[in-house]
Parts: C-alpha cells; structure tokens; sequence
C-alpha cells in the first residue's frame, strides 16, 4: 500500500510539472504538450494535481473537455478507490 501511496505522489508531482509546462510553453509560443499526453497523466493518477494546477495558473479552463473530462476521472478514480477499499 505505501508503494501505491509513493506511486500517486509521484506522478502528481510529475502532472503538476507537466501541467506548467504546458502553460510555460503556450506564453512563449512554443511546442506545446499534446492534450492526449495530459489526459494519459489523468488517468494514470495525475487528475487531481492537474485539475488543481490549471485552475490555479488558469490553463486550459475554458477548454470543456479538460473542466468537465478531468472532474469525471477523479471521480471514476475514487469511485475505483471506494470499490478496492470495502472489497
């Protein structure tokens, strides 16, 4: 279980430093990150940071499938969570 707890730090870490790059790269009109590549680190267990992270810097909040897609991850994620914890 600790690995797992190890695991979801860092790749939230990881998503969160992702996530500034993205927004780094977009103001100096550069390559920016692919969105499938940010919604990979959703899935993977980034969502949370993510989400938090661009409301924070104000990245990609009028995008609806980023403010509507990464809410429905955390909560299929918990969901999972929920479901691993009471069986």
């Amino acid at each position: 279980m600790i690995y797992f707890i190890y695991y979801l730090v860092i790749i939230n870490l990881f998503t969160a430093l992702v996530t500034f790059l993205d927004k780094f790269f977009a103001k100096k009109k550069m390559r920016r990150v692919p969105e499938i590549t940010l919604f990979t680190l959703a899935l993977l267990g980034g969502a949370a940071a993510e989400y938090a992270v661009m409301k924070i810097i104000r990245h990609k909040t009028l995008h609806k499938r980023f403010m509507l897609g990464l809410p429905a991850i955390i909560l299929l994620q918990l969901g999972a969570a929920v479901l691993f914890i009471i069986n």
